[in-house]
């Protein structure tokens, strides 16, 4: 808006006009106290002032507009009929002024100037608006930063207090926090701890695969310093994101070097007593076996019942020395695979026949569903054969009330899923993600049924051989889905 400030009406209506005329809006002042007042209440664009006023004339106006801070950057341009002489002209531009116009005012010289000092009032304007936005977002990011640097000491300090090896590192994976902890295993903050040489430098692989921002998890041997000692850790580094970007990653290193030689006595232990269970059973069940032959045509002699119960008891014992036979050749890396072409569904059928022979007591139904598989596949029978006589035997045991167990296979961009699928009592969600853990067994069932809770390691470590996955699909009292998966 643009202040006509004039002692006389007729010029005020003149002026506004003419501005009026090309869009411009106006106000109007008869006498400079009126229109400070008015400048002090309302934002104005320019004032055109008149010098010459009864009172308190143009110069004193322009003068204490000037001196006050919300009118002080208000343009001014002075309209004069006599002072038309140099040194009226400079007091006019001391006092405030911008601009000088003598009357009569030539309209179009007038709206020239009203143009260019609009103009520039809406540049200044909008320069002062983003000047307002910036300081704004200068002090939010200020602030940000400062509340990150905050949150930045306090994982510091959460940091330092670990037991174990923490670190930070920037987005592209260098190295910028370490605590105390470090230092054991490494001999400054920009180098990284010592692999034994049989661990793959997952810390390379790791800065190679940013990108991917998945987190890393993997058991490694670090070697300490000034020492040839190398003790195993789990390393553990995951991604802190924002708006969709990786900004940092948090890592520990945990000791677990005694929980490893544990494990190791522990396995030692089972390799060993399994080993030794071995040869009295083989020879307990051989001589059951002659006997029960022997016995055969006495069949119904008490005695032979005795025996048969020994060669059941000695079977079952059998299988729980086996699978501690497995879990030590997997241990020590003695579990092969013997890779070539099989017919799986001529072992699918094998295993449903003797499942369901072995089952002779039960009213038992397994149905045969899916993609029939006409063509080979690479695998080795005996441990495919395995897992399938795993997974069948467990659907039976564990459903004791259904004698329905369902074996399905279907092929999907060159993988063979095949799935058990049973109605017995199911397996709790929480308790799922560890199925196929070693000596895991589900609470509910191991006071009901038998086993040491090693089968379904056994066979997803046989299928990751493989190189395929097991898996399991559950819910209580709505039975359970094992399944896995092969490569075609």
């Amino acid at each position: 808006m643009i202040l006509i400030v004039d002692d006389k009406q007729e010029n005020i209506y003149s002026l506004e006009k003419t501005l009026q005329l090309k869009g411009f809006r106006t106000d109007s002042a008869n006498s400079g106290e009126d229109a400070l007042k008015k400048c002090l209440k309302t934002d104005y664009a320019l004032i055109i002032l008149d010098v010459q006023m009864p009172g308190m004339d143009g110069y004193e106006v322009a003068e204490t507009l000037s001196g006050t801070k919300k009118t002080k950057d208000i343009p001014i341009i002075f309209l004069s009929a006599v002072n038309r002489e140099k040194k009226y002209i400079t007091k006019g531009y001391e006092s405030g002024g911008i601009d000088y116009i003598t009357k009569p005012v030539d309209p179009d010289i007038l709206l020239l100037k009203v143009k260019t000092f609009y103009r520039l009032y809406e540049q200044t304007f909008a320069l002062q608006q983003m000047k307002t936005y910036l300081e704004s977002e200068v002090q939010q990011r200020q602030k940000a930063q400062s509340e990150l640097a905050e949150k930045l000491q306090e994982l510091n300090v959460t940091l330092e207090a670990l037991p174990q090896i923490a670190f930070t590192t920037d987005g592209m994976g260098n190295v910028d926090f370490v605590n105390q902890q470090w230092y054991r295993y490494a001999p400054s903050k920009d180098n990284w701890p010592e692999l034994h040489p049989d661990d793959a430098d997952v810390f390379k692989t790791w800065k190679l695969q940013l990108e991917d921002r998945k987190p890393l998890q993997k058991e490694v041997r670090l070697k300490e310093n000034n020492t040839e000692n190398y003790r195993y850790h789990l390393v553990k580094i995951a991604p802190v994101t924002k708006d969709l970007e990786t900004i940092r990653w948090v890592g520990t290193m945990t000791d677990i070097d005694e929980r490893k030689q544990l494990e190791k006595k522990k396995d030692d232990f089972l390799s060993v007593a399994s080993h030794e269970l071995k040869t009295p059973l083989t020879s307990i069940k051989a001589f059951a076996e002659i006997a029960l032959r022997t016995m055969k045509e006495s069949s119904n002699h008490k005695a032979y019942g005795y025996l048969a119960k020994v060669h059941d008891q000695a079977q079952k014992l059998n299988l729980l020395v086996q699978d501690l036979l497995d879990i030590s050749r997997l241990e020590t890396g003695g579990l092969k695979i013997n890779i070539q072409p099989v017919d799986l569904e001529k072992i699918i059928q094998h295993v449903i026949d003797t499942t369901v022979m072995t089952n002779h007591h039960r009213k038992l139904q397994i149905l045969r569903t899916g993609t029939r598989l006409n063509k080979p596949i690479y695998a080795d029978s005996l441990r495919i054969e395995q897992v399938l006589i795993n997974y069948l035997s467990n659907a039976v045991k564990y459903a004791p009330n259904s004698d329905v167990v369902i074996v399905d296979t279907q092929i999907d961009d060159q993988v063979l899923t095949v799935k058990i699928q049973d109605e017995g009592m199911g397996i709790p969600p929480h308790k799922i993600p560890f199925v196929f853990d070693k000596f895991f067994r589900v609470q509910e069932a191991s006071a009901q049924f038998q086993g040491l809770g090693l089968g379904l390691h056994i066979c997803k470590e046989i299928i990751a051989q493989h190189g395929g996955l097991c898996g399991v699909e559950s819910q209580v009292g709505q039975g359970s889905t094992f399944y896995f998966t092969l490569p075609v």
